[in-house]
């Protein structure tokens, strides 16, 4: 790439993620660069109207969920009718309950759309099933892990709306419901230790019945209850407020006990839920997105505020577009404050959480926002229009959430485009240049607090990494949150390796580099024949994941800040390891000494499998 003069980029700097426009996604390929400095922070043009923008982030919309006869699936797979088994969303059908699954990270997905697998590799060469270094370093379906303390966990090719056929007929309005009025779910919400008196499970199917000591109790499991479409749904959270954990599916927004697993409450949708944040408010509120009708030409435009601690529907307001190329087939939404953004290619909105109010929209000018990461911040991704669309000019902003008014601004070279957050606070940054696996480059950096460049990470020769961004897509938006294996403190970045090893003897390695240089600190290695990935910051620990087997239970561990080996805080059961890995796509929560796994997606190929999926499990003491 044409460095500024005087500015050459690092040795051992990171790769670049495959990510081609279109076909068949192709691995990674080439050494692994960074992106020089950037000029000094500058305050926000005012701004003209812009011209319309092009449709960066996408392509066409995606069927309706109600064409007939059934399309192929929006990661080209025909599904067969509807009593018969249907494949995966993602080129894999989770086996039903009771059956072996693939080990805990086996395989990632197959993107749709030219979205490819997420494979960001590290120096000298990139990861993967078709280049050296191999695959993904959890070896099961990839996994989107929530951390206590990381404000901002990112997911590569961004949202998560799957276009779906079938369904329930069309409700004009949110309907809330109390506990005692929702239908029970089909499998047990706990643990039934068989006396007879608990929720139908039998006494030698106590899932306790095989635990070990020092090894945690199953909380309690939880099945599907929702009717799905055929196609299946994705889950949307799961977000923990008080003594209470809440997922959206599809039409529905429910909310259990975090100790018991028991249905507290239930909102039902009019439409398919196509957008949510990864945060709520302080006081438990969130804006969610949903389809504004139920046929095929539907927008991801409604936006719908619930009280996540009671289930209650608060304010409904329509996003209205700003022009022709203002595509909303989904958004990229996140909290800040009392804020939540509604971003999109070509424009972006936001809006008071409590009320509904409008705090900003699209800008005049050539540059617009078109992504967002929240949190303890408000940070904006910008894409400025030039003559060249093969050379982006994109920039970082940190945003006032109060009035939209950006307090700095950060412009990477021309060419690089903002991929993701993997943190917020300290803001830490995934670029990406190139369109082409020949040409694709990748960079991490740091800013500082007003915007100016921290440092740029540079691996050790030989380290690969793969953060897991989540197997979902966007076709005209882009989520920055949501990667897994990442984390951050005030000095230090930590990233999981990919795999090290095959089969059985599988391992990986933390490596954690020093923000102010961006030269690895450390490398702390897994237990022998597991992997594992951070999920945040806790007690000024690094928390991790560690992933289980076939036959041993997963489990949450802390690592030192100075590295070390990672101490076990909650041992999973080895007897409930089958049921750990069937969860698809598993998304994985530490909170308050209780763990929880939930389902990053829900789909079966009948009905009565569909009742028997599993869908959350929690453990603790």
């Amino acid at each position: 790439m044409t460095q500024p003069p005087g500015q050459q980029p690092p040795q051992g700097g990171f790769g670049a993620p495959q990510e081609p426009p279109h076909g068949v996604p192709q691995p990674p390929q080439g050494p692994p660069q960074t992106p020089p400095p950037a000029a000094p922070p500058q305050a926000p043009a005012a701004p003209p109207t812009p011209p319309p923008t092009q449709p960066g982030y996408g392509y066409p919309q995606q069927p309706g969920p109600y064409d007939k006869p059934q399309q192929p699936g929006p990661y080209g797979q025909q599904p067969g009718p509807y009593g018969q088994p249907q494949p995966g969303p993602y080129g894999q059908q989770p086996g039903p309950y009771g059956q072996p699954q693939p080990g805990p990270y086996a395989q990632q997905p197959q993107a749709g759309y030219g979205f490819p697998p997420q494979q960001h590799p590290g120096a000298p060469v990139p990861p993967g099933p078709n280049g050296p270094g191999g695959g993904s370093p959890f070896k099961r379906k990839p996994t989107m892990i929530i951390g206590a303390a990381v404000a901002a966990l990112l997911v590569i090719g961004g949202g998560v709306y799957f276009a779906t056929s079938g369904g329930d007929g069309d409700d004009d309005k949110p309907v809330a419901k109390k506990s005692e009025q929702v239908t029970k779910p089909s499998g047990s919400p706990s643990v039934d230790q068989g006396d007879g008196n608990g929720t139908g499970r039998e006494e030698d199917d106590d899932l306790n019945s095989g635990r070990k000591d020092g090894e945690a109790k199953v909380l309690w499991l939880q099945k599907n209850d929702v009717d799905l479409p055929r196609n299946g749904a994705d889950v949307y959270g799961p977000w923990i407020v008080g003594d209470t954990i809440v997922k959206g599916m599809y039409r529905t927004v429910s909310g259990y006990s975090v100790a018991d697993g028991k249905q507290a409450w239930t909102l039902k949708l009019p439409a398919d839920i196509c957008s949510a944040p990864e945060q709520t408010t302080s006081d438990g509120k969130i804006v969610i997105a949903i389809k504004n009708g139920t046929t095929d030409k539907a927008d991801c435009s409604a936006l719908q505020q619930i009280d996540l601690n009671t289930g209650k529907a608060g304010w409904k307001k329509e996003v209205k577009k700003s022009g022709l190329f203002d595509m909303m087939s989904d958004l990229s939404m996140a909290i800040s404050g009392d804020t939540v953004t509604a971003g999109r290619t070509g424009a972006s909105d936001a809006f008071r959480v409590s009320d509904g109010k409008e705090v900003f929209g699209k800008r005049s000018g050539n540059c617009q926002p078109f992504a967002f990461a929240g949190g303890p911040k408000l940070i904006a991704a910008v894409n400025c229009r030039t003559d060249d669309v093969n050379n982006p000019q994109q920039e970082i902003e940190e945003l006032d959430p109060a009035t939209g008014k950006a307090k700095w601004t950060y412009k990477p070279p021309r060419g690089w485009e903002v991929e993701k957050v993997y943190s917020v606070t300290p803001l830490v940054v995934s670029l990406t240049k190139g369109n082409t696996s020949d040409d694709k480059e990748w960079s991490i950096l740091a800013l500082r607090e007003n915007g100016t460049l921290r440092s740029q990470m540079k691996s050790d020769k030989g380290d690969k990494f793969s953060p897991d961004c989540g197997g979902g897509f966007t076709i005209f938006g882009q989520r920055l949150q949501g990667c897994v294996g990442v984390a951050a403190d005030a000095n230090t970045f930590y990233m999981s390796t990919t795999d090290d090893s095959s089969g059985s003897d599988r391992t990986n390695k933390v490596v954690a580099f020093n923000l102010n240089t961006g030269k690895t600190k450390w490398k702390a290695n897994s237990p022998a024949e597991q992997t594992m990935q951070p999920l945040g910051m806790e007690g000024g620990n690094v928390l991790l994941y560690i992933d289980g087997g076939y036959s041993k239970g997963g489990g949450i561990a802390t690592l030192s800040p100075t590295g070390g080996s990672p101490k076990m805080v909650l041992q999973h059961p080895d007897s409930t390891s089958e049921i750990e890995r069937s969860f698809y796509n598993p998304k994985i929560q530490y909170v308050d000494g209780r763990s929880f796994i939930t389902s990053g997606r829900v789909s079966a190929g009948n009905d009565k499998e569909e009742l028997e999926t599993n869908t959350m499990m929690a453990f603790g003491n």
